[in-house]
């Protein structure tokens, strides 16, 4: 199978060249192991892997890159993980280059789903099974799905708000969401609203504005917090922030106003300083995705596609998440989130993510001995 790709890939190689013209921090050793596969070892074959950016978060190389790497290893393949920083060109020769290599499977965190869609597109072409890993390429052709239950991850943010606002009726909310072009900001605000709206709806809460912010722009997501805080008067009582790098500008724009504290901040991604936003009680909230289990999932769907078992790769993805773009279920692996509050941060220093001394530093020292933290 392996050389049939690959002799299908030579082939297409230069159609894809031609294609291509056209067209926080984190541990840098978190997840990796003395068993991750190299050049020199025998290996069942390839899997390639394209990470969308940098910029707005950490765990793209903190975490998923080693964590798949490491996970690919123990199937025994090897890990050919590469990040397009943000950029559509670089994601797109990225792929042209992995699918002329003739990889067994790729797997795919695009930028957005235009870009994804593309590369599913020309990886078919060259008989190369794709994985749409923690986004969903809405429109696209990838058969497999693995991420964590987005719809619930913002029912976690709704339900950490609306804790924090209970008894506050009439509270005002702002919310300041994902990319438009990311599917996970849609599902994410999907599951907020799940929980929020009726409140909206009863009055017991009132939001004041929504609003997405392009690219996942931690600067552009402060300053339009502070255009719609101004312009509402420098009142707000509760802010749902989509991730803990919005969180993080927004909590700066409330310092600046003396609100810091004082108002409740929802997150995402368990990030270093989301958890010391959180012990700090500036940030009320993040969630929690265990990405090591994401990260073993894939690799276990990618070598059963590798070696042409799609009914043992049907097995293991037994959810399925409806594509409306294509009007299509999609086959997935969907894991379950956790809500972090102060009360157990410890859950995510206990488990490996983030090391006690990134977040016990030196005004937190008492916050962690009395939380447990070590």
């Amino acid at each position: 199978m392996r050389t049939k790709r690959l002799l299908a890939a030579a082939a297409a190689a230069g159609l894809f060249a031609l294609s291509a013209c056209g067209a926080n921090t984190a541990p840098a050793n978190q997840g990796a192991g003395d068993d991750t596969a190299t050049s020199d070892e025998a290996t069942k074959g390839t899997v390639g892997v394209i990470l969308p950016e940098t910029a707005t978060s950490a765990r793209w190389e903190g975490f998923d890159k080693p964590m798949l790497e490491k996970a690919l290893a123990a199937e025994g393949f090897e890990a050919d993980v590469q990040n397009a920083q943000g950029e559509v060109q670089k994601f797109t020769t990225l792929a042209d280059g992995m699918i002329a290599k003739g990889v067994d499977v790729l797997v795919l965190a695009s930028i957005n789903s235009e870009v994804g869609s593309a590369v599913v597109a020309k990886a078919k072409a060259a008989g190369i099974p794709t994985i749409d890993y923690d986004r969903l390429n809405l429109g696209g052709g990838s058969d497999y799905y693995v991420s964590f239950d987005n719809v619930r991850v913002g029912e976690l943010q709704g339900e950490g708000l609306a804790k924090a606002l209970e008894g506050k009726d009439g509270a005002e909310v702002i919310e300041i969401e994902g990319a438009p072009t990311d599917n996970n900001a849609t599902l994410f605000h999907e599951g907020q609203r799940n929980v929020l709206q009726p409140l909206y709806d009863s009055g017991k809460l009132d939001l004041v504005r929504s609003q997405a912010i392009q690219d996942w722009d931690n600067q552009k997501g402060g300053t339009v917090f502070e255009q719609i805080l101004t312009s509402n008067g420098g009142k707000v009582d509760g802010v749902v922030a989509a991730n803990d790098g919005l969180a993080g500008a927004i909590i700066t724009v409330l310092k600046k106003n003396g609100l810091a504290g004082k108002v409740p901040v929802t997150g995402q991604d368990a990030t270093p300083a989301g958890l010391k936003s959180i012990l700090r009680g500036e940030q009320y909230m993040t969630v929690f995705k265990p990405i090591e289990k994401e990260a073993e999932a894939t690799a276990k769907l990618a070598a059963e596609l590798a070696e042409g078992d799609t009914a043992a790769a049907d097995e293991l993805a037994s959810d399925s998440v409806h594509d409306p773009d294509a009007d299509r279920d999609v086959k997935s692996v969907l894991l379950e989130p956790e809500l972090i509050t102060k009360e157990n941060v410890k859950t995510v220093v206990d488990a490996g993510y983030v090391p006690a001394s990134d977040v016990c530093v030196r005004d937190l020292k008492d916050v962690c001995d009395k939380l447990g933290i070590s």
